[in-house]
């Protein structure tokens, strides 16, 4: 999938105050760093940034930033907003060189609601994990990790062993077989277990 391309421009001034009269020009100041490179400070328009912030996966897709005659692959790190306005205040651009692996969130998505026994019987998606951290290269990272709910029933556990990660990508955490997402059992469910072992007290009781 190509990168998406944005355009920026060189902001030739560090500091708050550059950046406030950057802010109040109504641009976005930014910086690209990383791979031991000098790093470039830059100012953007925040419309094409609010329309990549409302994608899924923003922190997660290799983006293509044009700073004057440059080009740069990097990814999004850190966007900072205002507490009051929710304006972007600041973003922060990784770049990555060649060979070089990541950390970074992937979401995670469920199929085949639908063929899930326990969903049926009304039971309840509860997603624990909705981001999972792998490591790969940039140019490597899954859009998303799908996981199959066929068959699952009420109280079952998926866990990350469930999928087949793709060539090339690997786990942040290696150490357990953690929980991505359980099916818990609906409340009217619930209630009928709550009384029947009341029931079953009381009778233990009278006898």
């Amino acid at each position: 999938m190509a990168n998406t391309v944005i355009t920026a421009e060189i902001r030739e001034r560090a500091g708050k105050g550059a950046a406030r009269a950057v802010r109040r020009a109504g641009m976005v100041p930014g910086v690209i760093y990383g791979a031991k490179q000098e790093a470039v400070l830059f100012q953007i328009d925040p419309r094409p940034l609010w329309k990549l912030l409302h994608k899924p996966g923003f922190y997660s897709h290799v983006l293509t930033v044009e700073v004057g005659k440059e080009k740069y692959d990097v990814l999004p790190r850190d966007v900072q907003f205002d507490k009051v306005t929710d304006a972007i205040l600041h973003i922060d651009l990784l770049r990555f060189a060649k060979g070089q692996t990541i950390n970074v969130e992937v979401p995670v998505r469920f199929v085949n609601e639908e063929k899930s026994p326990g969903l049926k019987k009304g039971g309840v998606l509860n997603v624990v994990r909705h981001d999972v951290e792998v490591i790969c290269a940039p140019n490597a990272i899954p859009e998303e990790l799908v996981f199959d709910l066929s068959g699952v029933e009420v109280g079952d556990s998926i866990h990350i062993s469930a999928i087949t990660l793709p060539k090339g990508v690997e786990l942040a955490i290696t150490d357990r077989d953690f929980t991505v997402a359980t099916v818990a059992a609906p409340s009217a469910l619930k209630s009928e277990e709550n009384s029947a072992s009341g029931e079953d007290e009381e009778e233990a009781t009278e006898e």
